[in-house]
Parts: C-alpha cells; sequence; structure tokens
C-alpha cells in the first residue's frame, strides 16, 4: 500500500489547461493528450516497482512464527524452510517471546543484519522499525498481523523475476476521471476491514467520496494512511472475469481548494496478491462493491 509514496504522484491537477477532449456536465476540460502520456508513466512505473527490490514478485515465502524457538535454513529439518541452495541447510534460528522476535545464526554462519555483519539481535519488538536481515540474495523481516508474527522472505534471484511479462491495462480512457466530493467523518469513525486472513480489523475512516457515474450517484468509503491520499479498496462487476477476483485498490488526492476531488480508475491498481501467494491483503468492504464494471485500470495478472 505504500506504493503510492514513491509511484502514485498524481500529476493529473497539473493538467487542467485548455479542453482538448469532450466535455460533460460537472467536469473540468482537461488535456487529454497529456493526461494519456501520464497514465502511460504511471503504468510502465507500476510494472517497474513489481520487479524491484521492494516489488511483490520476488516473494518467496510467508513462514508464521510460534512461540519459542523456530529453526530455518534450506533444510527440510527446519520450521522454515528457505530455498535450497541460497542459504545453509541450518542457518539458525528466531525466538518469539510475546511481541518480540529475536535472531540467532549458527555457527559459521553470518548476516547481514541492517546492511551490518552479525551473528543475531532484535528482529522485532513492537517499536522498532522495519529491520531487514540478508544472506545472498535473500532479505527477510517480520511482519505482524494482529495477533500473529511472520517472516516475510524475498528472493532477489527468483525466478518469476524473468518470467515478469507486465500488467495488462484497460485503454486509458477520460470518461474514468470521475470528479466528486467528500462527506468527511467524525474522528470516531471506523469501518470493517477483512484481509485473506480471515481477520477482520475496524480502520479508521475519515470520510466517503461520492461521485456520479452513468446518471446515478454512488459512495466509496476511504481510509485513512496518515498522508495526503485517500486510499480505497473497491469491488466492481469485472472481478473474477478481467480484473483480480478480490477487488482492486485506489488512491485519490485529498480535495482541492474548491473541495473537488479527482477519483481517477484509470489508476486502480491489483493488489500484492494478484502477484503472490505470500501477501495479507485487505479485501473490499461490501459498502464499496460497485455494481457496474470498471473497464479502467490494471486488469488481472497471474493465477494467484
Amino acid at each position: 500500500m505504500n506504493f503510492s509514496k514513491s509511484f502514485l504522484p498524481y500529476l493529473v491537477m497539473g493538467m487542467l489547461t485548455g479542453c482538448t477532449g469532450p466535455k460533460k456536465q460537472n467536469e473540468t476540460p482537461i488535456d487529454v493528450d497529456a493526461y494519456k502520456k501520464e497514465i502511460a508513466n504511471w503504468q510502465q512505473q507500476r510494472n517497474a516497482y513489481q520487479v524491484s527490490e521492494n516489488g511483490w514478485v520476488n516473494l518467496a515465502g510467508l513462514f508464521w512464527l510460534k512461540e519459542g524457538i523456530n529453526s530455518f535454513g534450506s533444510g527440510k529439518m527446519n520450521d522454515l524452510i528457505f530455498p535450497q541452495d541460497k542459504i545453509p541447510e541450518q542457518a539458525g534460528y528466531f525466538v518469539v517471546q510475546g511481541n518480540t522476535v529475536t535472531v540467532k545464526a549458527n555457527p559459521d554462519v553470518k548476516f547481514l543484519l541492517n546492511g551490518k555483519d552479525s551473528d543475531g539481535g532484535i528482529l522485532f519488538h513492537p517499536d522498532s522499525g522495519r529491520i531487514m536481515m540478508a544472506y545472498g540474495p535473500l532479505r527477510w523481516f517480520v511482519i505482524k498481523r494482529e495477533d500473529k508474527l511472520g517472516i516475510r522472505l524475498r528472493d532477489l534471484e527468483h525466478p518469476l523475476l524473468k518470467e515478469f511479462k507486465g500488467i495488462e491495462f484497460y485503454p486509458v480512457d477520460p470518461v474514468w476521471r470521475l470528479e466528486g466530493r467528500v462527506e468527511w467523518a467524525d474522528s470516531s469513525r471506523t469501518i470493517e476491514i477483512t484481509n485473506v486472513l480471515g481477520q477482520t480489523l475496524q480502520q479508521r475512516s475519515v470520510g466517503t467520496l461520492i461521485f456520479d457515474y452513468a446518471g446515478k450517484t454512488y459512495r466509496l468509503d476511504a481510509l485513512d494512511e496518515g498522508n495526503d491520499e485517500f486510499f480505497i479498496i473497491f469491488g466492481d462487476e469485472t472481478n473474477a472475469r478481467e480484473t483480480y477476483g478480490a477487488g482492486r485498490y485506489l488512491y485519490v488526492p485529498l480535495p482541492d481548494s474548491t473541495g473537488r476531488v479527482i477519483i481517477d480508475f484509470n489508476k486502480a491498481y491489483n493488489p500484492p496478491c494478484a502477484f503472490t501467494e505470500f501477501a495479507t491483503c485487505p479485501l473490499p468492504p461490501k459498502q464499496n462493491v460497485l455494481p457496474f464494471a470498471v473497464t479502467a485500470g490494471e486488469k488481472n495478472y497471474g493465477n494467484h
């Protein structure tokens, strides 16, 4: 979900110039050619991100930890089995004590812990930032999902990186760049969000985006991620047909000085679970499932 901070620069607002395309009711005219170029650039960045070090294609494992000792390495005797030939058979072990995870390397094994040689130390505690471990092409760190602690593993030499064929997109169509408004919520409002693990969380919703499409009015509840954008998890009638079955995501810039928001479905994108089985994606709340086909943005990728 942090993809947008680096790769989703909402440049459309800078393109509100002379009208070169069709104008609809309540729509600010845009330079359509410039707009299409910006969306094409966003698409290129999306594809580049997937095969970057922080992308989703290189994920090689997600291992949930148990309280106490969790051995890891490439050998089948381990609790956590890492890829063969890329790490010693018995590399070390993680120790879980409550919400703290420490790691210890076996003799003659050295890791990089946040870029420095180490044979162990604290890998996670509730107040820590992300601590990354590395051995050869492997990278791993701790993730927390409610009461579950797990190791997310990356392989920078993952075979799927070479097989990545790129994301397929719907043709860019300005008709899916919709103007709307925000119905702000009070600070206590939360909505239920369920993830693919079956965990249901109450998450802060800063408000509801309201927009018109094909003569009808629709609403999308927005989540607060603590930045200058709304985060939307939505479903529509293309899901499980042309787009990912469990919905798509969308970032929407905060309102401009007139209170207007731009809901650009040409930037609707796949959740990580479309690219890997080792993600823990949130699913659309029922009120965000639109009763029409949004034929814009990313189409499905792979068979996850």
